[in-house]
């Protein structure tokens, strides 16, 4: 009897792999951001069950599971709960997570402080760089954060 394993079955497994990898990397990475201007996290996916917060636009929030129109989602804090899929879209947003963040010339801690931002602002994502966000405030600050201090995409 050959151990042997044939090309059909090493292309088998190799396909089966390469499959649950990117399922999984996709799953566990994909986000989202309200796109409207206000956005009702519910309990369920429904709008007949109730609201837990309302979110702003550009809010990011983390996908766990899809139910027909609705994701269930998990914010910042890890809170989770229900959004209609229809009122969020892939542009990226961060929330700020420390107490406070300097918003810095350019990317690097020896960069001048320009700005700064709390726990809980939300700022438009712009470009990333190893360590670093650039992004820009709701009242036009831009700048670099480190990404230590964000949470989002």
């Amino acid at each position: 009897m050959s151990v042997v394993p044939t090309v059909r079955q090493l292309l088998i497994t190799l396909g089966l792999c390469m499959a649950t990898a990117l399922s999984s990397a996709a799953w566990a990475q994909e986000m989202v951001s309200v796109k409207v201007n206000s956005l009702n996290m519910r309990s369920g996916p429904s709008t007949s069950t109730g609201v837990l917060w309302e979110l702003k636009r550009g809010y990011p929030l983390k996908v766990l599971k899809r139910q027909r129109s609705w994701l269930q989602v998990r914010d910042f804090e890890g809170d989770s709960g229900w959004v209609a899929r229809s009122l969020t879209n892939r542009t990226p947003h961060h929330i700020v997570k420390a107490k406070v963040a300097n918003i810095r010339k350019g990317p690097t801690t020896k960069s001048r402080i320009v700005g700064t931002a709390e726990y809980g602002d939300l700022v438009r994502t712009r470009e990333k760089q190893r360590d670093w966000v650039r992004v820009q405030t709701s009242d036009g600050k831009a700048g670099w954060i480190a990404r230590r201090l964000l949470w989002g995409w």
